[in-house]
């Protein structure tokens, strides 16, 4: 009979990992003792060699399905001791906290079950979950995750589910939001006027009347609440836009079911895997040309943002709704997801007609997760619900604490400690006074959870990021890190590169060495250093901040780079006819002076430009529009390309507006543009034949562009790397300040 100490890290708590190893060592007739601490789980199994081995081998190959295990640390101990049973032992605590966190996650088929079951007492429980599923980052103050740590603290739990919490064959054992409608939180209807109408499942039933007449409802999810209408009512989703002064940005769809899904969008086998999977995200996907849905919902565009039910209270709503219904956060623009339903009525009351709340609290806010398919693949485009806190594992211990505090737009902070690299939720952008608190607020939960005071903090070289300001008020040692550097270093985070790579960072806005706005950068670099070998052909912003709202003056200044005015003027183009005469000649001398025009490189911005020359779009009324109105004018059977050069290692791209201003096919500028890129990056590869390929930058986000990229670079055999798990955009910058610092 061996003793044999066994240490595991990563997702192991608040996932059912200890129920799982006190079965299994059942299984295989192990005595001894499981618990947990803060760095993970610890075990002591006392058996034949034999009987541990298979322990161990089943340990690793099938983990509960919401565990994560970076690590599995194995000592034999010479111990004297005999072990006479199997046993669950409490939490040790002390000082070293490194435990990771579990994100929130979907409700599992069994909770499924037990609600839908009358003869269960759990039948109609809206805050029904298990050890496999429900909130885990939203509820959680510190490690190690127990009840008495969580929003779900002052819940005294009734004898049925006590006896199933301390049964460790129940899957809810050590569930911690565990409860049902005798003991847990109650679900409540409010209308406008904060006064109380129904409870429990009459108001979940109510609400769904409420739907179904049109009526507009916050409901309460996992990090915080949605504004729902009826997806296929024009009018409220008409209202529903006025009143959150939202013109055309698309809506994210919550659909019944998988079959409800495909009878609006076509869906590939990758986009149906994650859209069942345990996360639940919203996933980018095409809409058919004939579909049931309101048109406002996604206007403009061919592609819709759908997701499933992903609580029990979803699906509670969903048996008296048969229509799809739009889920949007609720929150005012620049500002965070909102927690609580006071905040809703203050800030929301004029959008909303009722409240639906519970009172579990929202310790931690979290948004949705937003992903499309690329290539086969999972591409993230919003890192939250169900991914967040997402934990990378280095590969070796850090010297001193570090935090990286990302970018201004699309926000996350990321911490790294002993062997871990934490990247927290997406955040949102910090234009706001409420989203720099929820910024704050977020460093501080997680400097919470590891106990964690940074050594050393990294942000981005811009003066007047908030969040670079912040770091500057702060008495620690700093390090400023180019913003498309930070880009192309999150991806070579994710594939643990070192070697040096040519990498090209796309975007459209970030500070550049020089002291202009960068974005069409061409980098040779490794983790430590970085030289910018080519860009993108500097051009003037008319009006500045006023330009990226404003794609029509992009595209008129790239008219004044490559003819006279008098050519200008004479050109029979969509865009001309946006201006008058006057002012085209006093944009021109604005120009001409460089008042208010400050110099860029943004590949985001020739997006603009190029969507305005092809009257997709004027006026911008959210990030990215003009990236979507290409993408879905792309035609894969047009293989030409526009023509242009690479002077003094400037990419020139004054041949191809010629060519555009020529054309009047849409689908040809769009799509010729695209493959455009895809020669430069081609042509610039040829003289780096011994780099490989890195994209990084919300402009890879589009997924046309990155799918013919990669048909192309596969064809050539060129070894290349984008990231997947971490986001391309500038959510992922603060993995990249990360990994510089190491």
């Amino acid at each position: 009979m061996l003793t044999y100490k066994i240490r595991v890290k990563g997702i192991v708590q608040g996932v059912g990992f200890r129920p799982f190893v006190f079965n299994l060592a059942s299984k295989y007739s192990i005595n001894g003792w499981v618990n947990n601490d803060e760095k993970g789980v610890n075990i002591l199994a006392f058996s034949s060699k034999e009987n541990i081995e298979n322990f161990i081998k089943e340990l690793k190959e099938n983990p509960p399905p919401l565990s994560k295990i970076d690590s599995i640390d194995i000592e034999e101990l010479n111990s004297t001791k005999i072990y006479t049973k199997f046993e669950i032992k409490k939490s040790e605590t002390n000082n070293n906290k490194s435990t990771i966190i579990s994100p929130d996650m979907a409700i599992c088929q069994d909770c499924i079950d037990d609600i839908n079951d009358e003869s269960n007492f759990r039948a109609n429980y809206a805050l029904t979950n298990c050890t496999n599923c429900g909130p885990r980052y939203s509820i959680i103050k510190t490690v190690p995750y127990d009840r008495c740590n969580t929003s779900m603290a002052e819940f005294i739990l009734c004898e049925t589910c006590k006896k199933e919490y301390e049964d460790p064959t129940n899957r809810r054992y050590h569930a911690q939001p565990v409860a049902c409608e005798k003991c847990g939180p109650q679900v409540k209807l409010y209308d406008k006027n904060n006064e109380k109408i129904l409870s429990s499942f009459k108001a979940i039933k109510e609400v769904a009347t409420l739907i179904n007449s049109g009526k507009i409802v916050a409901i309460k999810g996992l990090g915080g609440f949605h504004l729902v209408c009826d997806a296929t009512n024009e009018e409220v989703v008409n209202i529903l836009r006025q009143r959150k002064n939202r013109p055309t940005k698309p809506f994210a769809v919550m659909f019944k079911s998988i079959v409800q899904i495909k009878e609006n969008t076509s869906l590939t086998k990758k986009e149906e895997e994650l859209l069942t999977s345990k996360e639940k995200p919203i996933v980018l996907v095409r809409k058919k040309d004939k579909s049931s849905l309101s048109n406002s919902v996604a206007p403009n565009i061919n592609r819709l943002g759908c997701f499933l039910p992903y609580t029990p209270l979803h699906h509670l709503l969903f048996r008296f709704l048969d229509n799809p219904i739009v889920a949007t956060s609720a929150n005012l623009k620049d500002e965070p997801i909102i927690r609580f339903k006071d905040e809703v009525l203050e800030k929301l009351g004029n959008v909303i007609d009722f409240v639906l709340d519970f009172n579990r609290d929202i310790v931690n806010a979290c948004d949705d997760s937003v992903v499309q398919v690329v290539n086969d693949e999972i591409s993230k485009l919003r890192n939250a619900r169900g991914y967040a806190p997402t934990s990378l594992k280095l590969e070796k211990k850090v010297s001193k604490k570090i935090l990286a505090l990302g970018a201004n737009q699309k926000s996350t902070i990321a911490l790294a400690f002993e062997d871990n690299l934490i990247l927290s939720p997406h955040i949102g952008d910090l234009n706001s006074i409420e989203s720099m608190e929820y910024f704050t607020r977020t460093i501080e939960t997680f400097k919470n959870f590891y106990d964690f005071e940074p050594d050393l903090i990294v942000c981005d070289k811009h003066p007047n990021y908030e969040s670079t300001k912040w770091a500057k008020s702060l008495n620690k040692e700093l390090i400023f890190i180019q913003h498309h550097y930070a880009h192309i270093l999150s991806t070579m985070a994710e594939y643990k590169l070192k070697e040096k790579v040519l990498g090209f960072a796309f975007d459209g806005t970030g500070y550049g060495d020089d002291g202009n706005i960068w974005g069409g950068e061409v980098f040779i670099c490794n983790n430590k250093t970085y030289e910018r070998a080519y860009h993108l052909k500097y051009f003037k912003l008319l009006g500045g901040e006023k330009a990226v709202k404003e794609p029509r003056r992009v595209a008129l200044s790239l008219l004044f780079d490559t003819f006279t005015l008098e050519e200008v003027l004479s050109l029979d183009n969509s865009i001309v006819k946006q201006f008058s005469e006057q002012e085209i000649k006093m944009f021109h001398m604005v120009w001409l002076k460089g008042l208010n025009t400050p110099l860029t490189s943004s590949m985001g911005r020739l997006f603009d430009a190029i969507a305005s020359l092809a009257n997709l779009v004027h006026f911008q009324s959210f990030e990215g529009e003009t990236g979507l109105a290409i993408e879905q004018n792309y035609d894969e059977t047009i293989v030409e390309s526009f023509d242009f050069e690479i002077i003094e290692k400037q990419i020139d791209l004054s041949l191809m507006i010629k060519q555009i201003v020529q054309e009047n096919d849409i689908k040809v500028i769009c799509s010729k543009f695209l493959n455009t890129l895809v020669k430069i990056i081609l042509t610039i590869s040829k003289n780096h034949e011994n780099l490989p390929l890195l994209f990084s930058g919300g402009v890879f986000q589009n997924k046309s562009l990155l799918e013919q990229l990669s048909k192309a670079l596969n064809h050539k055999q060129i070894k290349y790397y984008y990231s997947k798990e971490i986001p391309l955009n500038d959510g992922g910058i603060s993995v990249g300040q990360i990994y510089h610092s190491l």
